[in-house]
């Protein structure tokens, strides 16, 4: 496992959040639906990213809460699919 001073280490979880406040803004000023695919697919990438950097520091409890924010953003992806073909 590597070290907390790893620079690639920080640069995934610096990845990770500016996708994943990218997101969440393109959300709020109403650019992307929260059932848009391309929210669900950042904030799916932006959290793998901060699972890694989170869980390689040990910031376990914000590993957790990732995990469960992949979670959410697969289902939505799978319900935007669905929606999609139908």
């Amino acid at each position: 496992m590597p070290g907390v001073d790893d620079l690639w280490v920080h640069i995934i979880g610096w990845v990770g959040g500016i996708i994943v406040v990218i997101a969440y803004l393109l959300n709020t000023t109403g650019k992307l639906s929260a059932k848009d695919f391309w929210y669900q697919f950042l904030n799916l990438i932006g959290s793998i990213a901060l699972i890694i950097n989170t869980y390689l520091v040990g910031a376990y409890p914000s590993a957790a809460v990732n995990v469960i924010w992949v979670i959410i953003a697969v289902g939505g992806l799978i319900k935007s699919k669905k929606s999609h073909t139908s």
